[in-house]
């Protein structure tokens, strides 16, 4: 079964680091994994797509099609306006609302979930760097594309040893916010 997911961001927040720990993920578990990212020439600021597209079959096409996204996560303003349009209507969007601002038209299209993942991070984890396994522990809780155990796994083989335990935390505050917005704690 195909599932193509978006993360949306600015550049330094991480959303191509969170592509790649899922991709790698799928990869790992005889399936096929595979993210495309956009992003401006502004290194840090800039509006950041990245596409993750995950198969039990051959990928033979390397882009997500537009209005086809079964999952959007954003974590900016800028890239969100940018980029919704891929996700196909009736889906989910994870946004963090104190960055993101939907339209009432977005609300009335899409399914809007707003989580404060940059407070999470940032407050609860202590370490704003975090961000991305917050959004991808919400993803892949809302989504359940991928065995937890062996996304967590292979989170912790990307990230330093040293942030092991802040990632590992990251994760859990993620989840469990994913299952309170979902009413299923």
């Amino acid at each position: 079964m195909r599932n193509t997911l978006r993360f949306t961001g600015v550049g330094g927040q991480g959303v191509l680091l969170a592509g790649e720990i899922m991709a790698a993920c799928k990869i790992e578990n005889g399936g096929y994994g595979l993210k495309t990212a956009t992003y401006t020439s502004q290194v840090r600021g800039g509006a950041t797509v990245v596409d993750i597209t995950l198969d039990d079959n051959e990928i033979r096409y390397p882009y997500a099609n537009e209005g086809e996204i079964d999952f959007m996560l954003s974590v900016a303003d800028v890239s969100y306006h940018q980029f919704k349009s891929g996700v196909r209507p009736g889906n989910r969007i994870v946004v963090d609302p104190n960055l993101v601002h939907p339209t009432d038209e977005d609300r009335k299209m899409w399914e809007i979930i707003e989580i404060p993942i940059i407070t999470i991070a940032k407050e609860e984890v202590g370490n704003v760097i975090t961000q991305s396994v917050v959004a991808l522990s919400i993803t892949n809780t809302m989504t359940g594309v991928l065995p937890e155990e062996s996304l967590i796994k292979t989170m912790l083989s990307k990230v330093p040893p040293k942030v092991h335990e802040a990632n590992k935390k990251a994760y859990a505050l993620g989840k469990a916010y994913a299952l309170d917005a979902l009413g299923t704690k």
